[in-house]
């Protein structure tokens, strides 16, 4: 196991700050902190792209190298516990180790890769669901896989698995996640129309048109009561003509 678990090459780092470690990023490395154990943290800096390439793969057991360091166990044994993102959620910006021992039971979160073709994927609308694809497991660092694999094929429509059923590759591996957690299912999906769930159940009637043609009768009232209004300032307006003539002609008799 400790031969097959990746080595990092790390280097100490003394400044502590975000501008220190935007800078230590520009620069083509990854800052990280290692802890536990009763010891003091410490802040070092890592590879970015052979940390991340290391990530990518779902490794979290980890040997730290550190420049002119002796150690008889080939480097000190750390699990990942976090990563950081940025403020896009694309880019690892940090990493937190854990110092571990060989034989110490953690707890850690290990991925679930789905194997085989559900037969329950050839009934029409059928689909697969994985509504939890990581479970957490309880185990000494030795027996800590990199995934579980999970065989599907025999999964039916209406069928589930959960995590009580997954089968874990070490006998001393426990399991931790709610055993009734669902890992994979098969449903039929269904479509709902609207229009036609609305007409069944009696639904409210339909909303007026409002570019419908209105009934003869209600358009020739609305016609009329028009044509009343428009007609209105026209009459007053010949009703003031003739009252504004009749001042000068009243002026001019009275001249004369």
């Amino acid at each position: 196991m400790l031969q097959k678990t990746p080595l990092l090459q790390a280097q100490n780092r003394d400044k502590t700050g975000s501008r220190y470690c935007q800078r230590v990023r520009a620069n083509g490395q990854l800052p990280a902190v290692v802890y536990g154990h009763k010891q003091d943290p410490v802040a070092i800096v890592l590879d970015f792209r052979e940390a991340v390439s290391h990530f990518n793969k779902g490794e979290k057991v980890f040997r730290l190298g550190f420049e002119g360091a002796k150690d008889k166990d080939g480097g000190q044994v750390v699990l990942l516990k976090d990563l950081q993102f940025d403020h896009l959620g694309t880019n690892i910006v940090h990493a937190d180790f854990a110092r571990v021992d060989l034989n110490e039971r953690i707890r850690t979160r290990v991925s679930i890769h789905l194997v085989g073709e559900a037969k329950g994927l050839k009934t029409a609308g059928a689909i697969l669901m994985h509504p939890t694809n990581e479970v957490v497991v309880e185990c000494v660092v030795t027996e800590l896989p990199e995934f579980i694999e999970l065989n599907i094929a025999e999964l039916d429509v209406d069928q589930q698995i959960t995590a009580a059923q997954l089968k874990l590759p070490g006998a001393n591996m426990k399991m931790i996640t709610d055993p009734h957690a669902i890992l994979a299912q098969i449903v039929i999906q269904q479509e709902i129309v609207v229009g036609e769930a609305t007409a069944a159940e009696g639904g409210p009637a339909e909303p007026e048109v409002l570019t419908a043609k209105k009934p003869e009768g209600e358009e020739a009232a609305k016609g009329a009561a028009g044509a009343a209004k428009g007609a209105a300032p026209a009459k007053d307006a010949k009703a003031a003509a003739p009252a504004k003539d009749a001042k000068p002609a009243a002026g001019g008799a009275a001249k004369k």
